[in-house]
């Protein structure tokens, strides 16, 4: 028999990765095409051109070896926030794409902000931030007016201009790469006052469908360069950080991925969306009408980079379990300053109380500061009625670290997976095998998990005192909120 194949295709910053995939996971073919992007001070920008270039060519290794298998879908991400304007007829660029952390839109922020505040408390967000699409939208008009005039131009995120190429004309765009264009996922529509308001006009914004829905199908010319087969239904995508759920298998109510790379960013599954009084957590929509909320913090692995940049850090792990918990209190961020989730705070820096009696002390208290602040994230969750006591899966850079998986779950104090591969193109060719059917059963045939880590039982309780430390010193500092200190104090077991 035929095998039947999935295909998901994630256009990152530096590369385009492309996964085939079987209905049980297994990865049957891969390609990968180097990006290139064009940074200047707050401006960060890449040719649309190139995007697709890099998915013929990926899309070919991928499937080079596949031929005749039966390609049943093709689902694409994109990095969030990125958008540009497309002819509204052929989806030819018109701008170049502005990135995902592209600051240039920041004079137009509290406009927005204040246009559209009661729509932005609804979705539980409460603000926008200045490398969001809608200020970029907005700055590409005021450069671009003549694409304002009806029937010039069309918006475009970075997988619609993908989905564009693969169809063969403008395709409706998702609500996960919306959101921070300012779709009401609510209503799931966009929300034309605030839009009319800020000049935003209507026929410039492409439909809007959930997820998971079918937009169309491979067009001859783009099967002549990517190895697709004509006909192949295209399935609407998601952001990168949504895909990368996904693929850990994170799609059952109360079950959380956390992503533990550069910084650290946690998503999860709730069947209501969450109301956050300080705009810390915003929800994405699943591809099943739940809710996918989350946030990323400024800690994570970029803080020991920062740190240690030249050192052997296996080296310096083989001692970090002589130190549970250490002697010093730290307080790790992957930049200078600020910090994003469990709480809000620009002017945040990192810290270190007391002397490391040696680099191995400060790895070690570096490795618990991060984790801290992780299990701080899920009492942060937890206060605003989130489910977090489904399964907890673990991916990114960090878990390369045995070790250092073993600390967070005995600091979290419940177990952990670890998925053998969770990428967002694994999540892109899972979303693919969705339509019709539910996705989190599609998951537990797609992912798979290669280890569980419990918590050890002979250091229960060992990193309550130090993780209470922390919390009331990031309160005392003014950075988090002194209601949520006390919250964590009231809930946790000393």
């Amino acid at each position: 028999m035929t095998q039947r194949v999935w295909v998901g295709i994630d256009l990152g910053t530096q590369s385009v990765r492309t996964l085939a995939v079987s209905a049980t996971g297994e990865i049957l073919g891969s390609g990968t095409a180097k990006l290139a992007s064009n940074r200047d001070g707050a401006r960060h920008s890449q040719d649309p051109a190139t995007w697709w270039q890099a998915v013929r060519s990926s899309c070919g290794s991928a499937l080079g070896s596949l031929a005749g298998a039966d390609v049943a879908g093709v689902s694409v991400d994109g990095t969030s926030g990125t958008v540009l304007l497309v002819d509204p007829a052929d989806g030819r660029p018109l701008t170049p794409g502005l990135m995902y952390d592209d600051t240039r839109a920041a004079g137009h922020v509290d406009r927005v902000n204040e246009v559209g505040a009661t729509v932005w408390a609804s979705l539980g967000y409460r603000r926008m931030q200045p490398a969001w699409a809608l200020p970029k939208l907005l700055w590409l008009l005021g450069e671009h007016p003549e694409l304002a005039a009806p029937g010039r131009a069309r918006l475009a995120h970075q997988a619609d201009f993908i989905n564009n190429a693969l169809v063969g004309r403008p395709v409706a765009t998702d609500l996960s790469n919306a959101l921070k264009t300012g779709a009401d996922l609510i209503n799931e529509s966009w929300p034309t006052d605030v839009l009319d308001t800020l000049g935003v006009p209507a026929r410039l914004l492409p439909e809007l469908v959930r997820p998971g829905t079918q937009i169309g199908t491979v067009c001859a010319d783009a099967a002549s360069v990517t190895g697709l087969p004509e006909g192949t239904p295209v399935i609407s995508g998601c952001t990168d950080g949504c895909a990368a759920q996904l693929g850990a298998g994170a799609l059952a109510v109360g079950s959380w991925n956390s992503v533990l790379g550069t910084t650290l960013v946690l998503k999860g599954v709730t069947s209501e969306l969450l109301t956050d009084p300080l705009g810390v957590v915003y929800s994405h929509k699943s591809p099943d009408g739940r809710w996918l909320p989350g946030g990323a913090s400024g800690t994570g692995a970029g803080a020991i980079s920062r740190r240690f940049p030249d050192r052997d850090l296996d080296e310096l792990g083989s001692r970090a379990s002589d130190f549970e918990p250490a002697g010093v209190l730290a307080y790790p961020l992957a930049s200078a300053r600020g910090e994003r989730f469990p709480f809000v705070a620009p002017d945040a820096e990192a810290f270190v109380l007391g002397t490391p009696r040696d680099d191995h002390e400060l790895y070690a208290a570096m490795l618990q500061g991060i984790s801290y602040v992780e299990r701080l994230c899920f009492d942060y969750l937890a206060s605003l009625g989130a489910p977090v006591d489904g399964d907890l899966l673990l991916t990114g850079g960090g878990t390369r670290s045995r070790y250092w998986c073993q600390l967070r779950a005995d600091v979290l104090g419940r177990p952990v997976k670890l998925p053998t591969s969770a990428e967002p193109a694994l999540g892109m060719a899972l979303l693919a095998a969705t339509p019709g059917r539910v996705p989190a059963e599609v998951a537990a045939e797609m992912v798979r998990i290669g280890d569980v880590i419990d918590p050890r039982t002979d250091v229960a309780g060992r990193f309550t005192e130090p993780y209470l430390r922390l919390v009331d010193e990031l309160a005392g500092r003014g950075w988090l909120p002194g209601q949520v200190a006390e919250q964590v104090h009231a809930t946790t077991r000393r």
